[in-house]
């Protein structure tokens, strides 16, 4: 296997079947905890940026050619778009001094929101899906991501009372 499939399908997880998008973004879960312990929001915010620099790479590399400009087992995209969708939850729980794993609610708004906008694609994620080029595969997820992030912002803001 060519280490840019490697990557693109995110160690071999985007080729599980059924709903292989899903799989990513649950795989991306780990990763963003062991990055949050790392070096907290910062380390999982530049990775995110890296990863996103590093998914346009491969995801070109692996559609070059290719009749499907965005074939389901690259998810890679996924990955950058759940990282993003966690940014709310790893700044609060560094900016709390808090255990991320305690702000698990977080995780699920944020896991539950990203798939659906994800697969919904309203407005810029649905203009860059129909790019059908490499950076557009790896932009919807981006901007899916951006209303996750929205989203796990406003729920935790009801949660916790700012918006009653």
């Amino acid at each position: 296997m060519r280490a840019s499939r490697f990557v693109a399908t995110w160690f071999c997880v985007g080729l599980i079947r059924p709903a292989p998008g899903t799989w990513g973004s649950l795989a991306a879960l780990p990763f963003a905890w062991g990055l949050h312990q790392l070096g907290g929001f910062a380390a999982l915010a530049l990775a995110t940026v890296a990863v996103f620099g590093l998914g346009w790479w491969v995801s070109a590399a692996e559609t070059r050619g290719r009749a499907d400009p965005d074939p389901s087992e690259i998810v890679i995209d996924e990955v950058a778009g759940m990282w993003l969708a966690l940014w709310p939850v790893s700044f609060g729980a560094q900016m709390m001094g808090a255990d991320i794993l305690r702000l698990w609610p977080g995780w699920v708004v944020a896991f539950l929101a990203f798939r659906l906008f994800d697969i919904w694609k309203p407005g810029p994620a649905g203009w860059a899906d129909r790019l059908h080029t490499p950076l557009g595969l790896m932009l919807d997820d981006i901007f899916a991501g951006v209303f996750a992030a929205v989203v796990v912002v406003a729920a935790a803001a009801f949660a916790h009372g700012v918006l009653m």
